[in-house]
């Protein structure tokens, strides 16, 4: 049985990932717009980490993948948190020191997921390698795991071989050298190798391939002993370590010759097969001596030198061939069949990510940023598109074409003419332009009552803080409310301005709407209305559109068809284009941890809408040149139409009703627009109001509590300071009570006796009379004038306690209580709240809330004249 070397695992100390963690997402990656719980995961990775660092897991695959689990939540989690935002002391110990009596073991401490990381991937492999080292050799399925464990384990110390320094940034403890973990995969690769040589055995395999396995592994060997012995990792090994890699080299060498001396003999070349037997009889006995079981390989040397006698016997009787030197023979070949593998990105068998929807704070602004460049350039862009349209549409309609070129004698419509009011009838002609109109001051309504509820709260609880503190004047210590409020009230103005242009928006809708109502009227008719009024074509009408003028216009109409579905595609194009900018800012963030939004947005935004832009400027100077040609034809079929004469009243209509047809179409989309702009304001603005109204009750709350504590302090002062209360005079006739610890009472005679004459002397050494402490008719025998269990004095008519309304200092340590921002979710100390600035939404600012990027080219923006 091969006697594998296990890795000795590191050792680590127990750390609270939970409170670190918390504190950390709650700083780095929490807003209030946006706040990350992820308590749940956290305490996971903490049960994890106790798992796979601290308790003694069980020698099987089961344990491995809590290793592997935890390895890949590191490297998930590695990716999101940059490592200077990391404030946990990760303890680890040198796996291969021993340490001294006076001394411990070597240890590093660093402050770093990635030192963390590379850490449980070398237990990760050590633990790889002990598992393998308890696998039956006796059975197939042993043999198959333990290979593939030790090739794994080489794969993960040559990864961390190139990868700890980086990692690492300062100089790792011994065993997390690079020459000393490319030494480790050297080794678990010649392991794995040993596996393979016992396995071919075991099945029996012919003996030229095992030959070559064992071979190979001899290789393996002498590699790994060369590393061990460089000057940089000579001190780390165990102390049999060296001795047992070179006894297994001269084994596996010894095996080699041992199979190919079998070939040999199967060939007959008995010579050959004398000199490698005599070769790996002396390497087994060189090899024995390297191991503290002199045993080692002993059925092996018993074969080898049994095989030798029955040689030598033949060759001395039989063949009587040369025993050649066995340096001079031919090398045996070699068969490596382990490979040290690349280390997969994912260790475990199934991988969830408990940290998936963490994202830090500065790529959400990388991200909200993005997306407002995104749709600056799409917005501009599909505005200049339409714009284009639009002018386009004006010049043909104010031409009549392409009505004008299919005119016929009597009646009947241009054709083009009888798809635009069928295009106008489909979409709800002037009732749903009528419609859309009168829901806009609904909709506009709407948000200005939320916004107004908003402002209210926010105004109730100034003017209740402002009333208390001119109450209780500097007792009265916690931050006022004008400055916490102040992000609030900003924004307020601004969303008012928003809804102010809005409303400007919408009046200039309606004013296109009813300067072309008529058309628009008319359009929305049954075709059959729609002929009667419209004048009837005449004869030279109809002779004038075959004319070659015409039949040139025609074509430049195709042309303009095409343009318009060549914009609907590109604007389709701008609209979908997708690109996963939150990929490309994490991985900045992780490798030189900070985002240079700017640079890396306008860079993938060249590359994603340069093109776009390119083809629609070429859209747009190719439209000017198709305008101008229109225009230059459209003169000359104008004047053979006309022969001098003015346009006829059916052209002027005509013109209209196709302005009209574009105009219904613009104001139904601009309207649609604007509908869906008030529905999406309405939901930020009741966020907003929740927001505030979340602020006021914690208000609220705050200043109840400050109240309670102000005015019970105040009464228990006031119950131990105050002086005694006088009692009235009818209560002087009730016997007097003695009080422990005080001069006696005098002495009084019965009720009736003081009642009808006070007493004019006392006994020797008593106290006047008239000095005796004043006697509550509530009080028990016993107690003193001031009731300890009452806050207040007793006063008469009935003994009720009066309220005092006095103030008093807030408790705490400080003198003021600590400032929390409710708008963004921070408790500050006193007198050092942060400024609020920005616009709310703006990428880079911590505010409230956010409302949609609004510039002139946003969809909703008032239409432009032709």
């Amino acid at each position: 049985m091969a006697d594998i070397l296990s890795v000795p695992l590191k050792k680590t100390s127990e750390i609270d990932l939970v409170k670190p963690l918390k504190n950390l997402i709650a700083l780095r990656f929490s807003t209030a717009d946006n706040p990350e719980n992820f308590n749940d995961a956290i305490s996971e990775l903490n049960k994890l980490r106790s798992l796979a660092c601290l308790r003694a897991l069980d020698k099987n695959e089961s344990s491995i993948e809590i290793n592997a689990r935890y390895c890949d939540q590191l490297a998930a989690l590695e990716g999101k948190i940059p490592p200077q935002d990391v404030q946990i002391p990760f303890k680890w110990k040198d796996a291969f020191d021993k340490g001294s009596l006076f001394s411990g073991k070597m240890s590093l401490t660093i402050t770093s997921f990635s030192y963390e990381r590379m850490c449980c991937l070398f237990n990760l492999a050590a633990f790889q390698s002990q598992v393998a080292t308890v696998q039956s050799q006796e059975s197939d399925e042993g043999l198959k795991l333990a290979a593939k464990l030790l090739q794994s384990a080489s794969g993960i110390f040559s990864y961390l071989k190139a990868n700890v320094m980086g990692a690492l940034q300062q100089e790792p403890t011994p065993d997390l050298n690079p020459e000393v973990l490319g030494t480790l995969s050297s080794l678990m690769l010649a392991e794995a190798q040993e596996i393979f040589v016992i396995k071919a055995i075991n099945d029996k395999m012919k003996e030229a391939i095992i030959a070559k396995l064992a071979s190979q592994c001899e290789e393996f060997y002498a590699e790994t002993l060369k590393m061990m012995k460089q000057p940089a990792t000579t001190s780390v090994w165990e102390r049999d370590w060296n001795s047992k890699v070179t006894g297994k080299q001269l084994a596996y060498h010894a095996i080699a010759q041992y199979y190919q001396s079998r070939v040999c003999n199967s060939r007959k070349a008995v010579g050959e097969e004398i000199a490698r037997l005599q070769d790996a009889i002396e390497n087994f006995k060189s090899a024995q001596q390297r191991f503290s079981d002199v045993t080692t390989y002993q059925d092996y040397f018993n074969k080898a030198q049994k095989a030798l006698a029955e040689a030598q016997k033949d060759n001395d009787f039989i063949y009587h061939e040369r025993v050649p030197d066995v340096k001079n023979l031919d090398p045996v070949g070699k068969a490596p069949l382990a490979k040290t593998p690349v280390m997969p990105e994912r260790l475990g068998a199934s991988f969830k990510d408990l940290f998936e929807g963490l994202t830090p704070v500065v790529v959400h602004q990388a991200m909200a940023a993005w997306d407002v460049r995104k749709m600056e350039i799409v917005n501009v862009e599909v505005g200049r598109m339409r714009e284009a349209n639009q002018m386009l549409n004006g010049v043909l309609a104010s031409l009549n074409l392409p009505a004008a070129l299919e005119e016929s004698a009597g009646e009947s419509l241009p054709q083009s003419l009888k798809d635009k009011a069928r295009a106008v009838r489909q979409s709800g002609g002037i009732d749903i332009l009528k419609e859309l109109i009168g829901n806009l001051p609904s909709l506009l309504e709407r948000n200005k009552e939320i916004l107004d509820e908003a402002e209210r709260l926010l105004t109730e609880e100034r003017q209740s803080d402002d009333q208390l503190k001119s109450q209780f004047k500097e007792r009265w210590s916690r931050t006022p409310s004008v400055k916490l409020t102040e992000a609030f009230t900003s924004n307020i103005a601004k969303y008012r301005q928003i809804l102010a242009n809005a409303s400007n928006a919408d009046n200039v809708v309606k004013g296109k709407f009813e300067s072309h109502r008529r058309g628009i009227e008319l359009l929305s008719r049954p075709e059959g209305e729609l002929e009667t009024a419209v004048p009837s074509a005449s004869q030279s009408a109809a002779d004038n559109s075959r004319s070659p003028a015409a039949a040139q216009l025609r074509l430049l109409m195709s042309q303009v068809n095409d343009l318009k579905s060549e914009r609907e595609v590109l604007e389709h194009e701008l609209k979908s284009a997708m690109v996963d900018m939150k990929q490309v800012f994490l991985g900045a963030l992780t490798q030189d941890g900070a985002v240079n939004e700017p640079a890396m947005s306008v860079e993938k935004l060249g590359q994603v809408y340069g093109p776009l832009q390119k083809r629609i400027r070429e859209s747009i100077d190719f439209q000017a040149n198709l305008i101008q040609q229109i225009q230059t034809l459209n003169e000359d079929f104008v004047k053979d139409k006309l022969g001098g004469k003015g346009p006829s009243a059916r052209e002027e209509l005509l013109k209209e009703l196709a302005t009209a047809h574009d105009i219904h179409m613009e104001v139904q989309n601009n309207l649609q627009e604007g509908a869906k702009f008030y529905n999406d304001l309405t939901q930020l603005l009741l966020s907003f109001q929740c927001k505030i109204s979340d602020f006021c009750f914690a208000r609220k709350a705050e200043k109840e509590e400050l109240l309670k504590d102000l005015t019970s302090s105040y009464a228990n002062n006031s119950s131990s300071s105050a002086p005694p209360t006088e009692v009235p005079g009818y209560h002087t006739t009730q016997a007097a009570r003695e009080v422990p610890a005080r001069p006696p009472p005098p002495n009084f005679s019965s009720a009736n006796a003081s009642a009808s004459a006070p007493p004019t002397s006392s006994a020797p050494g008593a106290p006047p009379a008239t000095s005796a402490s004043p006697v509550n008719p509530n009080m028990a025998p016993g107690q003193s004038g001031a009731n300890p269990y009452l806050p207040y004095p007793m006063q008469p008519y009935g003994g009720m306690p009066m309220p005092m309304h006095m103030p008093m200092q807030y408790g705490y340590p400080t003198g003021a209580p600590p400032t929390y921002d409710y708008a963004n979710q921070a408790q500050y100390p006193p007198q050092q709240q942060p400024q609020q600035q920005g616009a709310p939404g703006y990428p880079g600012y911590n505010n409230a809330y956010q409302y949609p990027y609004h510039n002139p080219a946003y969809p909703y923006a008032p239409p432009r004249p032709y």
